[in-house]
């Protein structure tokens, strides 16, 4: 029978006969304390604002954003056009809509995540998932508002890619279709930026450019004689080229006419662009497990034939003027040796400026062909950045070198990007490649602190 007594000072409780005879001391457990009415509940831990941008920026897979300038870069190169305010719209579009995908991709995955990827930001709580959709749901008319802004041809460019993106998200990513829908997203964000350039009233076929806007009696003047001028001057580059305002290919266009044309145009590039994301999507489907090797065999052999396609310089239409009927097999070779007789006979016949050590003129050496150098370099760079990961991941497809060759796939984009603008021929399209190819070290720099698959 448990005593009565009220506990000790010291908490130790007394028990025994009269006068205290006998007792033991022996410890007790103290009392609860009732918890006070004026103290807080404990606060639940929250993530610190450093790490929710971290966890927000895994989500987005910013160092993969690098690889979407490029798109509307080589669709306005792909018109002959430079670039223009509308394509950075068109690039702007093309960022939010590309995030967007990004969110909406973590959202739809998220119970398989769980398993595969528990570190992703909503599998393990650092973003939730309502946030995530609503991201891609703001991203996305963000992307269509700007695309509006850049005109009503990048609009209809604009609503068939998100359309594309939300269903390979949520409906077509694990089907075969999968890797075509990704690569058809890929190319329309190409005609994107060829959309919203060409639909400035700015297309062209060769150096000389063109303005499809009527700006008035005196312009369409001035253009006319320039137009003449460059008839007497070069007539297979001029033409093929709509140098006189409001006419494309001796035609006069409206806006939305010139769009059409200039995505017909930029049609050869979105599909070699496409071509490498549809062999990157399928590498890309069994990352996280490995699987065969037959995936990054094809990817490797598609790197091969689209490097062997871009050292070359994209036949316009003003070369069927000259009725020429060889090969795109010969033309390349011959591209190829005249830029190495070009460079031999600058090495082996130095030029001479003084004296009557003057070179004669039949033993001058050619002036080295810049743009195919610059092709060849970044066709080189392509082709290095992928060859050896996807190699390795045929060798042995497991996972982190399956990875790896995502990786590689995805930063293999923006020297693609850049091959494809230079071999455009378009004025201004070697700074437009160099700028490009600048985007490349600053996703390597993201992607050492962030994750790009």
């Amino acid at each position: 029978m448990r005593a009565s007594g009220a506990a000790a000072p010291e908490g130790l409780s007394k028990a025994g006969g009269a006068g205290g005879a006998g007792t033991t001391v022996t410890p007790t457990t103290p009392p609860l304390k009732e918890p006070s009415p004026f103290t807080a509940p404990p606060s639940r831990t929250h993530t610190s604002r450093p790490d929710r941008a971290h966890a927000w920026a895994e989500l987005l897979r910013l160092p993969a954003l690098f690889t979407v300038p490029g798109d509307a870069l080589a669709g306005a190169a792909a018109v002959s056009a430079r670039p223009t305010a509308r394509t950075l719209l068109a690039i702007a579009s093309s960022l939010c809509l590309y995030e967007a995908g990004m969110a909406l991709n973590d959202w739809a995955d998220r119970d398989v995540d769980a398993v595969e990827r528990p570190h992703r930001p909503l599998p393990s709580g650092r973003i939730r998932p309502v946030a995530a959709l609503g991201a891609a749901c703001a991203l996305t008319g963000a992307g269509l508002s700007l695309a509006a802004c850049a005109g009503r041809p990048a609009l209809t460019v604009a609503v068939p890619l998100a359309g594309t993106v939300w269903a390979y998200d949520l409906a077509l990513k694990n089907t075969p279709a999968g890797p075509f829908a990704m690569a058809t997203a890929r190319g329309l964000d190409l005609l994107l930026g060829a959309a919203a350039t060409a639909g400035a009233g700015v297309v062209g076929a060769g150096p000389f450019g063109s303005r499809a806007g009527v700006d008035g009696v005196g312009r369409r003047g001035g253009a006319c004689r320039a137009w003449a001028t460059a008839v007497a001057d070069a007539p297979r580059a001029a033409l093929g080229a709509a140098t006189v305002p409001g006419v494309v290919d001796g035609i006069h266009r409206a806006p939305t006419s010139a769009a059409l044309l200039g995505i017909r145009r930029a049609l050869p590039s979105a599909a070699l662009l496409g071509a490498h994301t549809l062999a990157l999507t399928t590498v890309s489907r069994r990352e996280a497990q490995g699987g065969s090797p037959l995936a990054p065999f094809a990817a490797l052999a598609v790197t091969a034939a689209l490097t062997r396609t871009v050292t070359r310089q994209r036949s316009l239409p003003t070369d069927r003027i000259t009725g020429g009927r060889r090969g795109t097999g010969s033309r390349r070779m011959a591209d190829v040796a005249n830029l190495a007789a070009a460079a031999m006979s600058r090495l082996s016949h130095p030029p001479r400026q003084t004296g009557d050590h003057m070179t004669p003129p039949g033993l001058r050496p050619e002036p080295l062909d810049t743009h195919a150098v610059l092709r060849l370099a970044l066709a080189a760079a392509y082709a290095a950045t992928t060859a050896r990961p996807y190699l390795h991941a045929t060798l042995n497809p497991s996972p982190p070198l399956t990875q790896r060759a995502v990786t590689a796939g995805i930063r293999a984009t923006i020297p693609l990007q850049a091959a494809l603008t230079a071999r455009s021929g378009a004025k201004g399209a070697t700074v437009t490649a160099l700028l490009t190819t600048a985007l490349a070290p600053l996703a390597g720099r993201f992607a050492r602190k962030v994750s790009v698959t």
